[in-house]
């Protein structure tokens, strides 16, 4: 079964109901409706379901294939399945209109970039990337490579990637070596090489834009001796042309365990007299500017996971509709579907409550996005970017872990049938598995939330977002049919509030607080995606009884839509969310004993 349908009302609700299109009311947005996204979503969805989709398996198959003048080929209908996405003027669906996107809410691209990610990931990942370098070059390029470079990328005929890491750096980028020799021109030669670069060479653009990392002869060693470059596959006359290839080649593709219509390549710059590159910002500040491009690839990513369990819940749903096997436990019929079996059915509630869940903090934190960068009070915009930047390591980190664990489900619902390639089950689970990796590791996320954004403003951001976890918590209990959601909920506020305290006593500890943050940041972060999932769909219990109430659907008959709200809300609150407040005790429990850590060691 390697059908999708991009669950657009799934997303609608999240939008007009639990968001209540609130991105639209900001300024810049006056020409965005709801009927405009409706109708954005409708076509995404048409270009998801019909062109990207049928390609996810026959690209898996195919892979991508590297020739000897290292050129790559990718799978068969890749080219024509990414024009008719640029042509279709999807790459600027949230760039400025300044500068030549469409200029709709963050909260919208995202949304679309689910449909696509849900659709064909490893397809997906080319426009992801290319937002990113829209992204730094926006901010920190100069006016001439904004000029030169961003309505290219911005349509989608040039596409962009991110070259970070070395051979011997890993996630240690003040170790790159990569060297950029200055010109009495003002570029500069580089000469190195880059691993795991994503989309580093295709045959779908005219031109690819490379940003890349490196150090000029003279920089100091570490981060402060790091710049970023603008390197271009074919190096660009004053007009816009295309001129001369540059010096970078593909040397090799990495063989991977998914995503295989994903180009993963090793770039080398200056095998020859060295690649022509452009400084981008300022000197030495080349981490700084390149955390904008990671920044945004961090939430993308995990919108990307969240697409993948879309697809591995539809999978499992429409197989386990279809398989007959075993006696009804209900009707005592022997022709039953496995969708009777009470365990499938506990499979298939956990894999599309916490779907729903992830959906909706990740288009929350992308509605945070909107405000933090378009809301006309600063005060609003400075609160906004404070929940931004708590909500991004959870959001990446947490719904990729989960991810994994959707589609493991889903193959579990399949049976013996999951494990066989032809299904297309495993496939979801070999692609998702990239996701908790890249961006940084989930664990460098964790450190980042616990070891950093919470230190740096001693848990003001969380401790608000918790105070609005609390509120729904309330709302719950006012209302007698979903008080036990508000109790449950309730309880997972308080642990996660507890467990802040904690991570922050342990960081104001000037001898063992680091050891104890970073021994417990996953925890730490586990809990908070658990707590803040939850209280995502505590709002939607909410709002799916309001509609209930209101009279959306039958008489006596509640809409199938609002009860399936209702039921996923259910399961989250009270049989996910006590899986996540268990690390309250485990936080708490081993911040006593870091000496098992050293054990372990041995």
């Amino acid at each position: 079964m390697n059908y999708f349908a991009a669950p657009v009302r799934d997303i609608r609700f999240v939008l007009e109901e639990l968001l209540a299109f609130g991105s639209l009311s900001l300024p810049g947005f006056e020409e965005a409706s709801p009927d405009l996204v409706e109708a954005v979503l409708e076509e995404a969805a048409r270009l998801a379901g019909e062109v990207w989709a049928p390609l996810n398996a026959s690209g898996d198959r195919q892979g991508c294939t590297r020739r000897d003048d290292g050129s790559v080929t990718l799978p068969d209908g890749f080219i024509q399945a990414y024009q008719a996405y640029a042509e279709g003027g999807w790459n600027g669906i949230g760039v400025a209109e300044a500068l030549g996107g469409q200029g709709l809410p963050e909260v919208v691209a995202s949304a679309v970039q689910e449909m696509l990610h849900g659709a064909n990931m490893a397809l997906g990942l080319c426009p992801m990337l290319t937002a990113g370098a829209i992204e730094a070059l926006a901010h920190h390029g100069s006016e001439e490579q904004k000029a030169t470079y961003l309505p290219k990328l911005v349509e989608g005929i040039w596409t962009g990637t991110m070259n970070l890491t070395e051979p011997q750096a890993g996630s240690d980028l003040s170790k790159v070596r990569t060297r950029a020799v200055p010109q009495g021109d003002g570029s500069y030669r580089l000469f190195g090489q880059k691993i795991y670069i994503t989309w580093g060479e295709h045959d779908a653009a005219e031109n690819i834009i490379h940003l890349v990392l490196a150090r000029k002869p003279d920089a100091p060693e570490g981060n402060k001796g790091i710049s970023l470059f603008l390197v271009p596959k074919f190096l660009v006359g004053s007009d816009g042309s295309l001129g001369e290839r540059n010096d970078v080649v593909c040397a090799s593709i990495e063989h991977k365990l998914g995503i295989h219509g994903s180009p993963t390549c090793t770039l080398s710059f200056g095998e020859g007299e060295g690649a022509i590159g452009y400084l981008v910002g300022e000197e030495g500040r080349g981490l700084n500017h390149m955390f904008t491009m990671m920044n945004e690839a961090r939430h993308k990513v995990g919108i990307q996971g969240i697409g993948v369990a879309e697809r591995a819940c539809q999978h499992a749903f429409a197989y386990a509709l279809d398989r007959t096997q075993g006696r009804s436990p209900r009707s005592g019929r022997s022709d039953c579907t496995i969708s009777d079996h009470l365990d499938v059915r506990r499979m298939l509630l956990s894999m599309r409550a916490r779907t729903d869940a992830l959906r909706a903090l990740a288009l929350y934190c992308a509605a945070q996005l909107d405000l933090a960068r378009h809301a006309a009070d600063e005060t609003e915009r400075a609160a906004a970017q404070a929940r931004v930047d708590v909500l991004i390591p959870v959001v990446k980190s947490f719904s990729t872990d989960q991810a994994v664990e959707i589609a493991s489900l889903g193959i579990q619902v399949h049976g013996g049938m999951g494990f066989i390639e032809e299904t297309g089950a495993a496939q979801l689970l070999r692609d998702a598995r990239i996701a908790p990796i890249y961006e940084g590791t989930n664990g460098i996320q964790a450190l980042d939330l616990a070891g950093r954004k919470l230190q740096r403003d001693g848990g003001a951001a969380l401790a608000s977002l918790i105070d609005d976890v609390e509120a729904t918590a309330a709302a719950l209990g006012d209302n007698a049919e979903l008080a036990v959601l508000g109790e449950s909920l309730a309880g997972g506020a308080a642990d996660l509030r507890a467990a802040m305290a904690a991570v922050l006593a342990a960081g104001a500890d000037p001898e063992s607080g680091a050891d104890a943050v970073q021994a417990f940041a996953t925890p730490f972060l586990n809990l908070a995606g658990h707590v803040l999932c939850a209280w995502q769909m505590g709002q939607a219990a909410l709002k799916a009884s309001a509609a209930i109430a209101n009279g959306r659907d039958e008489p006596g008959r509640p809409d199938p839509f609002y009860r399936a709200k209702q039921q996923s809300a259910d399961y989250a609150i009270r049989q996910w969310l006590p899986v996540g407040r268990a690390q309250r005790a485990v936080i708490e429990a081993g911040m006593t004993s870091l000496a098992a850590f050293d054990a372990a060691a041995h």
